[in-house]
């Protein structure tokens, strides 16, 4: 990994938050999470609008960020690093805003369709119709069944589509959403609205709203929102330089157990940490947000544009990472909350 900088276009992370990608200016880099390390970096003479990893195998799919007829943003690229070219490709009529990567699916978001392929031939199997979807609004579920979920036809209705071919429609906000996310095992969805206020928690097979999390009362703009493997916790990043996380309701958790090691299993069930809520929510009739749960711990950092995720399996971690270059770790206390303790801090373009 060489040292020049170069203006980052997007960031994601893989299904376990164990590496995370950059699409840059002129290229892609694929790092490792825990330890960080730069892995790998490959030049297209064009920046990458959106990168998806497929776990933590050679197997990426890109998007272009001009109209150049190599990479357009109408065609999708499947990239095999290993044979260090593009092995396949899919082509819309409209521009491509993201790519969700499983095993066996492909799933690609344009402004108003989502389309989902088999991986292994890429043969169509269905389009949803979605309302105006910009940033490419899609979660899927990385363990176990496939499960979507998505924006629906309607402004700030939530739309989650179920193993079985079952659907429910939930209104999740009364404006538009700015996120979604799923749990590993697609059993619990969380969403975000313009507004950057709330996150509200819908179980995935009935649609129900089982929990509300309060960013805050001032407007802002959420940039990404995660579940951590075991859907104990719950963390999103915004433009006002914090970091929040949140505890899941334990009985929420339980209830949705994902299918981990026995002792992954064990601290998820014995997690009792309580997120707190105001002091004044007995006026929670007259004034709303007062009855709202805050976060648990927090995150502060100098930078308006980060994604989080979650660190070292079975430990209170999270690793962000920033769109001028930075990344960090820090640990929360699970029991107690309040301010994360920073443990390390590098810069992407540098191995020092």
């Amino acid at each position: 990994m060489d040292s020049k900088p170069e203006g980052i276009l997007y960031i994601s992370f893989n299904q376990d938050y164990g590496c995370f990608v950059c699409g840059t200016e002129s290229s892609i880099r694929v790092y490792n999470s825990i330890p960080y390390k730069g892995t790998f970096k490959r030049s297209f003479k064009t920046g990458i609008s959106c990168v998806s990893m497929l776990d933590r195998t050679n197997i990426l799919a890109f998007i272009g960020n001009n109209t150049k007829v190599k990479y357009p943003k109408k065609k999708v690229m499947i990239w095999d690093d290993r044979q260090e070219k593009c092995i396949a490709e899919l082509s819309f009529n409209w521009d491509v805003k993201s790519i969700k990567l499983r095993k066996e699916r492909i799933v690609v978001v344009t402004e108003n369709k989502i389309y989902i392929f088999n991986f292994a031939d890429l043969k169509f199997i269905r389009a949803i119709d979605t309302f105006d979807n910009p940033l490419g609004l899609c979660a899927v579920s990385s363990d176990g069944e496939f499960k979507i979920a998505c924006p629906s036809v309607n402004k700030g209705y939530l739309h989650i589509i179920n193993s079985d071919g079952t659907s429910k429609e939930t209104k999740a906000h009364e404006s538009a959403l700015s996120t979604i996310t799923m749990t590993s095992d697609g059993k619990m969805c969380a969403t975000t609205s313009d507004k950057g206020t709330l996150i509200r928690i819908f179980e995935s097979a009935s649609g129900k709203l089982v929990q509300e999390l309060r960013r805050g009362s001032d407007k802002a703009e959420i940039q990404s929102v995660c579940f951590d493997p075991t859907g104990t916790w719950i963390a999103c990043s915004s433009d006002k330089e914090t970091i929040h996380i949140f505890s899941v309701r334990e009985d929420i958790t339980t209830a949705s157990h994902i299918s981990l090691s026995e002792s992954t299993i064990s601290r998820s069930i014995n997690h009792s940490a309580k997120n707190p809520t105001s002091l004044l929510k007995f006026m929670k009739g007259i004034v709303p947000y007062l009855n709202s749960e805050w976060s648990f711990a927090q995150f502060r950092i100098p930078h308006k544009r980060a994604i989080v995720g979650f660190g070292e399996p079975g430990k209170p971690q999270i690793i962000v990472v920033t769109y001028d270059g930075k990344y960090y770790k820090a640990e929360f206390d699970p029991k107690s909350g309040g301010e994360c303790n920073k443990i390390e801090e590098k810069y992407l373009f540098s191995d020092k």
